[in-house]
């Protein structure tokens, strides 16, 4: 099977990577190895030395040095389905099994049918109504231990936990070096992405900000307390709802954030609004060889799904923003090659 097929069957996945100390000395030699020299490798490069150098007018102290990513697409791959929308779908059955009464109500009924095409077609709503099925009414522990199962389960050759971005990796691997705190801000289910973001990213739980639903408090007959995930919709944590949960959760504004698409944008322009150096990237998924071809900015296909707009695109050139061409500027895309 070619590599291009192979991800195409995945559509998302991630590796571990080891903690490292929170180091506050520059190391740049080896660091960020899968990278060409370039613009997007050096600009990392300087804004660690000019926030690190105590000598430094932008010297940033420990405590305020935090940098955001966003997941899908910026730390692994979202292409051709976000990897929590398969998760969903892939637990219909189960939901189904459980409410034989929704057997013939759509959405549930085209993604019974296992009609890839129809699924394909499913409106926003009908993916909100088989979201809020499958990832509700149960307990956070029976929640996390079926996530943490699906999530490490193999599947076509290889488990979602190994379709992670290398050169990502180093990036995290690099700021936590420099006593840099790394969280993880994204659209996703925060607790779906709590449950391996520690092993997969070494980001903690407490450090992974994302859509976040309400949980309610009750006693089981033995009288010892569980709590339930609950339809309520806390943080929206896209577009707006990024820097809105980032003042929330973290209560400090980032000095690096990293994402790919419009719904990262308000992110990107809320960190770059504060004072002093500031770190604002997007990855452009411009290799259609190695991995994906999507934008529709600079003349790539369009997409529904992590969408980098030509408005993106001009709004980074002008402030500033560095844009990481996938094509150019990695060597290598995953841990596995």
């Amino acid at each position: 099977m070619r590599r291009r097929e192979f991800i195409t069957l995945l559509g998302g996945a991630a590796a571990a990577w080891p903690l490292a100390a929170g180091a506050q000395t520059l190391h740049s030699e080896g660091a960020l190895s899968s990278w060409n020299d370039g613009a997007a490798k050096q600009a990392i490069f300087d804004f660690v030395r000019a926030t690190i150098d105590r000598a430094s007018p932008n010297y940033v102290s420990p405590e305020d040095r935090i940098a955001v990513f966003d997941q899908d697409g910026t730390l692994w791959v979202e292409h051709p389905m976000y990897t929590q929308v398969v998760y969903c779908l892939e637990r219909v059955p189960a939901v189904v099994a459980r409410k034989p009464e929704l057997k013939n109500v759509e959405p549930f009924k085209t993604v019974l049918s296992g009609n890839r095409e129809a699924m394909a077609k499913l409106s926003l709503r009908d993916l909100e109504k088989i979201l809020v099925a499958t990832l509700t009414g149960m307990s956070v522990e029976e929640f996390n231990a079926e996530a943490k199962r699906w999530i490490e389960n193999p599947r076509w050759n290889r488990p979602y936990t190994e379709l992670v971005y290398q050169p990502m990796l180093e990036v995290l691997r690099y700021l936590r070096d420099n006593a840099y705190k790394t969280y993880i801000v994204t659209g996703g289910g925060q607790d779906f992405v709590r449950v391996y973001a520690e092993t997969v990213y070494g980001i903690p739980p407490e450090q992974v900000v994302g859509t976040a639903g309400g949980t309610k408090y009750s006693y089981a007959k033995d009288g010892k307390p569980f709590l339930t995930k609950d339809a309520k919709l806390l943080l929206n944590d896209n577009n707006a709802g990024k820097p809105e949960g980032i003042y929330l959760m973290i209560g400090r504004r980032p000095y690096a954030a990293f994402g790919n698409s419009t719904g990262d944008r308000q992110m990107l322009e809320w960190t770059g609004a504060g004072a002093g150096a500031r770190l604002k990237m997007l990855v452009l998924h411009d290799d259609a060889t190695r991995e994906y071809a999507y934008g529709p900015a600079q003349g790539l296909p369009d997409t529904k799904v992590g969408i980098f707009t030509p408005a993106l695109y001009d709004e980074a050139k002008s402030k500033d923003w560095t844009v990481i061409s996938i094509k150019n500027d990695w060597k290598r895309i995953f841990v596995f090659e």
